[in-house]
């Protein structure tokens, strides 16, 4: 709408003065102000609208961001906790290991110690058993000499006291006599003498006699054994004449 000037003396000077208004043009004119000022209001407001929607959409992102942000360093702190776990863990087998490993090293230098003096023990009874076999092969010899030298002695007792004389075990000697009894001359009168110990001992008799006891002990304090058997040979005739 445009302004149009207003001549108010000419207006005055009318019988009739009027002023025209224009009203109907002035009320367009403002609607169409007022029109133009909604229609701004409301972009204004659209476009704070957008704005405030996308900061609102920025906030939600930013926040979504944070908590996964967050999330994920939760979960590292996790992995690093049980990262840290498994290390100590590791750590103290480790140690365990080396612990195992010195107590190994020190039962083999143990062990390595008790072989050296196990070795020199062997060596020591290998010369101990050495010597002891020459002993005893030089006690052999002389026995066997002496064996030789009593053979004929031996036969001579065995004739003398009709008797046969023979080892049967280690230490032990069987003697059986003959013709003591005239009517039966295989019956059997025998002992077997223990020399094992230094107490001599009888382990049995055939057949049993009762003076055996008596003979023992007179054996034992003589050392006698040639009058041993004949003192048994005696009592063994007289068990016989004491039972005919």
């Amino acid at each position: 709408m445009r302004h149009t000037h207003v001549d108010l003396a000419s207006i005055l000077a009318q019988p009739n003065p009027q002023v025209h208004l224009r009203l109907q043009a002035y009320e367009i004119s403002t609607g169409n102000f007022l029109k133009a000022v909604t229609n701004y209001t409301h972009r204004a407001i659209a476009e704070i609208t957008k704005h405030r929607n996308a900061q609102e959409a920025d906030k939600r992102r930013l926040a979504e961001r944070t908590q996964a942000v967050d999330a994920e360093t939760n979960q590292c702190k996790l992995k690093e906790i049980e990262l840290l776990a498994v290390l100590a863990k590791e750590q103290e087998e480790k140690r365990e290991s080396e612990q195992s490993v010195a107590a190994l090293k020190r039962q083999l230098a143990s062990i390595r110690e008790t072989w050296a003096a196990v070795d020199s023990e062997i060596e020591q009874y290998r010369a101990i058993v050495s010597n002891l076999q020459r002993e005893k092969d030089g006690e052999n010899k002389i026995l066997n000499e002496h064996a030789a030298q009593l053979e004929p002695e031996l036969a001579a007792c065995e004739s003398w006291l009709r008797c046969h004389i023979e080892g049967i075990e280690a230490d032990q000697l069987l003697i059986r006599f003959s013709y003591l009894d005239e009517a039966n001359i295989d019956r059997e009168f025998s002992f077997v003498l223990d020399v094992s110990t230094p107490s001599y001992n009888v382990i049995t008799t055939t057949p049993p006699l009762p003076s055996l006891p008596i003979l023992l002990n007179d054996l034992n304090q003589t050392r006698d054994i040639y009058r041993f058997i004949k003192l048994m040979r005696l009592a063994f005739s007289e068990l016989l004449k004491a039972h005919t």
